[in-house]
């Protein structure tokens, strides 16, 4: 599984126990992600992510794969998503710097 480095360095910084946490964190929303990805292109489930390369390109999806994978998100977690935050939903970094402080305490 590829980490998002960004979210390393900080968590890094942030000491050991901070680390832990922030780790299990990237850990769980990339998992969530690479769940709803699954639930709707199967391939996808083996299939290697950058973590920066938007979903559409990487794994073929179309428009209405894309609305699905974020149905698939918002059934996951709980989380409203607005349609004017989708295009934050494009890439596996998108995905944690978006769910990430919305999934805190849950």
């Amino acid at each position: 599984m590829q980490i998002n480095a960004p979210s390393i360095r900080r968590a890094h910084r942030g000491g050991l126990s901070r680390s832990l946490v922030t780790m299990s964190k990237v850990e769980t929303i990339a998992n969530l992600v690479r769940g709803a990805l699954a639930s709707v292109a199967p391939e996808a489930e083996n299939q290697p992510l950058n973590p920066g390369a938007d979903f559409r390109d990487q794994m073929d999806l179309d428009s209405m794969d894309f609305l699905n994978f974020v149905i698939a998100l918002h059934e996951a977690t709980g989380i409203d998503i607005p349609e004017k935050d989708y295009p934050q939903l494009a890439s596996l970094d998108g995905c944690i710097a978006y769910l990430a402080p919305r999934l805190k305490g849950r």
